[in-house]
Protein backbone atom coordinates (compact mmCIF):
# COMPACT_ATOMS: atom_id res chain seq x y z
CA UNK A 1 0.00 0.00 0.00
CA UNK A 2 1.43 3.32 -0.99
CA UNK A 3 1.27 6.06 2.11
CA UNK A 4 2.02 9.72 2.56
CA UNK A 5 2.68 11.38 5.86
CA UNK A 6 2.37 14.68 6.92
CA UNK A 7 3.73 16.09 10.14
CA UNK A 8 5.24 19.47 10.63
CA UNK A 9 7.90 17.90 13.04
CA UNK A 10 10.48 17.06 10.72
CA UNK A 11 12.54 14.21 13.02
CA UNK A 12 9.21 12.47 13.66
CA UNK A 13 8.07 13.14 9.67
CA UNK A 14 11.15 11.29 9.45
CA UNK A 15 11.41 8.69 11.92
CA UNK A 16 7.91 7.29 10.53
CA UNK A 17 8.88 7.28 7.13
CA UNK A 18 11.67 5.23 7.96
CA UNK A 19 10.04 2.58 10.20
CA UNK A 20 7.02 1.98 8.08
CA UNK A 21 9.34 1.13 5.37
CA UNK A 22 11.06 -1.37 7.04
CA UNK A 23 6.95 -2.64 6.37
CA UNK A 24 7.16 -5.10 3.55
CA UNK A 25 3.80 -3.85 1.95
CA UNK A 26 4.11 -0.54 2.90
CA UNK A 27 5.61 2.02 1.04
CA UNK A 28 5.80 6.09 2.23
CA UNK A 29 5.61 7.87 -1.41
CA UNK A 30 5.50 11.48 -0.06
CA UNK A 31 6.25 13.55 2.83
CA UNK A 32 4.51 16.48 4.12
CA UNK A 33 5.53 19.61 6.88
CA UNK A 34 2.11 21.51 6.54
CA UNK A 35 -1.17 20.91 5.38
CA UNK A 36 -1.88 22.24 2.14
CA UNK A 37 1.37 20.34 0.95
CA UNK A 38 0.01 17.05 2.08
CA UNK A 39 -3.12 17.98 -0.01
CA UNK A 40 -0.95 18.86 -3.18
CA UNK A 41 0.84 15.49 -2.33
CA UNK A 42 -2.25 13.59 -2.17
CA UNK A 43 -4.12 14.73 -5.29
CA UNK A 44 -0.60 14.08 -7.26
CA UNK A 45 0.58 10.81 -6.38
CA UNK A 46 -2.97 9.20 -5.56
CA UNK A 47 -2.03 7.24 -2.41
CA UNK A 48 -4.03 4.43 -0.24
CA UNK A 49 -3.61 6.15 2.97
CA UNK A 50 -2.55 9.23 4.43
CA UNK A 51 -1.50 9.86 7.56
CA UNK A 52 -2.14 13.50 9.03
CA UNK A 53 -1.24 15.06 11.79
CA UNK A 54 -4.18 17.75 13.46
CA UNK A 55 -1.81 20.66 14.36
CA UNK A 56 0.20 21.84 11.11
CA UNK A 57 0.92 24.91 9.09
CA UNK A 58 -0.97 26.24 6.66
CA UNK A 59 -4.07 23.74 6.52
CA UNK A 60 -4.60 21.43 9.89
CA UNK A 61 -4.80 17.74 9.23
CA UNK A 62 -8.90 17.92 9.84
CA UNK A 63 -8.90 20.48 6.83
CA UNK A 64 -7.15 18.20 4.91
CA UNK A 65 -9.75 15.09 5.38
CA UNK A 66 -12.42 17.82 4.89
CA UNK A 67 -11.35 18.93 1.61
CA UNK A 68 -10.62 15.03 0.46
CA UNK A 69 -14.10 14.46 1.92
CA UNK A 70 -15.46 17.18 -0.73
CA UNK A 71 -13.64 16.14 -3.40
CA UNK A 72 -14.60 12.46 -3.26
CA UNK A 73 -11.46 11.34 -3.17
CA UNK A 74 -10.55 7.43 -2.60
CA UNK A 75 -7.65 8.52 -0.19
CA UNK A 76 -8.50 7.10 2.93
CA UNK A 77 -7.63 9.37 6.23
CA UNK A 78 -5.81 7.77 9.29
CA UNK A 79 -5.53 11.06 12.21
CA UNK A 80 -2.02 10.71 14.12
CA UNK A 81 -2.11 13.19 17.01
CA UNK A 82 -1.17 14.07 20.30
CA UNK A 83 -4.85 15.42 21.44
CA UNK A 84 -7.34 13.46 23.03
CA UNK A 85 -9.89 15.89 22.43
CA UNK A 86 -13.18 15.34 21.87
CA UNK A 87 -14.21 17.59 18.92
CA UNK A 88 -11.34 16.75 17.30
CA UNK A 89 -12.39 13.10 17.38
CA UNK A 90 -16.13 14.31 15.87
CA UNK A 91 -15.02 16.17 13.69
CA UNK A 92 -12.57 13.67 12.29
CA UNK A 93 -15.20 11.13 12.24
CA UNK A 94 -17.70 13.79 10.11
CA UNK A 95 -14.64 14.20 7.75
CA UNK A 96 -14.54 10.65 7.10
CA UNK A 97 -11.46 9.35 8.93
CA UNK A 98 -10.54 5.76 8.61
CA UNK A 99 -8.38 5.72 11.98
CA UNK A 100 -7.43 8.07 14.76
CA UNK A 101 -4.43 7.30 16.67
CA UNK A 102 -2.24 8.85 19.17
CA UNK A 103 1.48 9.71 18.59
CA UNK A 104 2.43 7.20 21.44
CA UNK A 105 1.67 4.21 20.16
CA UNK A 106 4.37 1.49 19.23
CA UNK A 107 5.04 1.38 14.99
CA UNK A 108 3.59 -2.43 15.10
CA UNK A 109 0.10 -0.99 16.34
CA UNK A 110 0.37 1.61 13.45
CA UNK A 111 1.16 -0.95 10.96
CA UNK A 112 -1.55 -2.85 11.82
CA UNK A 113 -3.98 -0.03 11.81
CA UNK A 114 -3.04 1.19 8.48
CA UNK A 115 -3.51 -2.47 6.77
CA UNK A 116 -7.16 -2.49 8.82
CA UNK A 117 -7.97 0.52 6.69
CA UNK A 118 -6.53 -0.30 3.92
CA UNK A 119 -8.63 -3.60 3.82
CA UNK A 120 -12.18 -1.01 4.62
CA UNK A 121 -11.62 -0.88 8.47
CA UNK A 122 -11.34 1.14 10.77
CA UNK A 123 -8.32 1.97 13.67
CA UNK A 124 -9.23 4.07 16.42
CA UNK A 125 -6.42 3.67 19.87
CA UNK A 126 -8.48 1.62 22.43
CA UNK A 127 -7.92 4.15 25.02
CA UNK A 128 -9.75 7.07 23.35
CA UNK A 129 -12.71 5.54 21.66
CA UNK A 130 -14.72 5.04 24.73
CA UNK A 131 -14.07 8.27 26.06
CA UNK A 132 -15.09 9.87 22.96
CA UNK A 133 -18.04 8.35 21.86
CA UNK A 134 -19.03 9.16 25.46
CA UNK A 135 -18.42 12.60 25.44
CA UNK A 136 -20.47 14.19 22.99
CA UNK A 137 -20.85 17.94 22.62
CA UNK A 138 -23.20 19.62 24.62
CA UNK A 139 -23.83 22.84 22.80
CA UNK A 140 -25.90 23.81 19.93
CA UNK A 141 -24.51 25.72 16.65
CA UNK A 142 -25.65 29.28 17.68
CA UNK A 143 -23.98 28.72 21.18
CA UNK A 144 -20.75 27.63 20.26
CA UNK A 145 -20.67 30.46 17.94
CA UNK A 146 -21.64 32.88 20.71
CA UNK A 147 -18.56 31.11 22.84
CA UNK A 148 -16.08 31.18 20.05
CA UNK A 149 -16.48 35.15 19.75
CA UNK A 150 -16.27 35.58 23.53
CA UNK A 151 -13.25 33.46 23.52
CA UNK A 152 -11.45 36.07 20.59
CA UNK A 153 -12.44 38.99 23.87
CA UNK A 154 -16.07 40.15 22.64
CA UNK A 155 -18.45 41.77 24.78
CA UNK A 156 -21.89 40.58 24.86
CA UNK A 157 -22.83 44.26 23.47
CA UNK A 158 -20.32 43.50 20.40
CA UNK A 159 -21.29 39.67 19.98
CA UNK A 160 -25.11 40.75 19.95
CA UNK A 161 -24.23 43.27 17.19
CA UNK A 162 -22.21 40.98 14.63
CA UNK A 163 -25.25 38.10 15.18
CA UNK A 164 -28.25 40.41 15.13
CA UNK A 165 -29.35 39.36 18.18
CA UNK A 166 -30.71 41.51 21.17
CA UNK A 167 -28.11 41.85 24.14
CA UNK A 168 -30.71 39.52 26.49
CA UNK A 169 -30.39 37.09 23.92
CA UNK A 170 -27.03 36.49 24.14
CA UNK A 171 -26.75 37.49 27.95
CA UNK A 172 -29.15 34.00 27.78
CA UNK A 173 -26.81 32.18 25.32
CA UNK A 174 -24.12 32.97 27.51
CA UNK A 175 -26.09 31.49 30.83
CA UNK A 176 -27.22 28.39 29.05
CA UNK A 177 -23.02 27.63 27.81
CA UNK A 178 -21.99 28.36 31.39
CA UNK A 179 -24.58 25.97 33.09
CA UNK A 180 -24.44 23.04 30.03
CA UNK A 181 -20.67 23.22 30.82
CA UNK A 182 -21.20 23.17 34.30
CA UNK A 183 -18.29 26.05 34.17
CA UNK A 184 -17.66 28.41 37.01
CA UNK A 185 -17.94 31.41 34.92
CA UNK A 186 -17.18 32.69 31.24
CA UNK A 187 -13.69 31.81 31.45
CA UNK A 188 -13.96 28.66 32.59
CA UNK A 189 -16.63 27.58 30.18
CA UNK A 190 -14.12 29.07 27.45
CA UNK A 191 -11.28 26.90 29.09
CA UNK A 192 -13.66 23.72 29.10
CA UNK A 193 -14.84 24.48 25.50
CA UNK A 194 -11.25 24.57 24.19
CA UNK A 195 -10.08 21.75 26.36
CA UNK A 196 -12.41 19.39 24.62
CA UNK A 197 -12.08 21.12 21.37
CA UNK A 198 -15.52 22.41 20.96
CA UNK A 199 -15.02 25.85 19.49
CA UNK A 200 -14.55 24.84 16.47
Amino acid sequence: MKVIIAEDQSMLRGALSALLDLEDDIEVIGQAENGSKALDLILQLSPDLCLLDIEMPEMTGLDVAEKLQELKHPCRVIILTTFSRAGYFQRAMRAGAYGYLLKDAPVSELGEALRRVNSGGRAISPELSMTFWQTANPLTDREQEVLSRLSTGLSVKEIASELFLSYGTVRNYVSEIIQKLEAKNRIDAISIAEKMGWLG
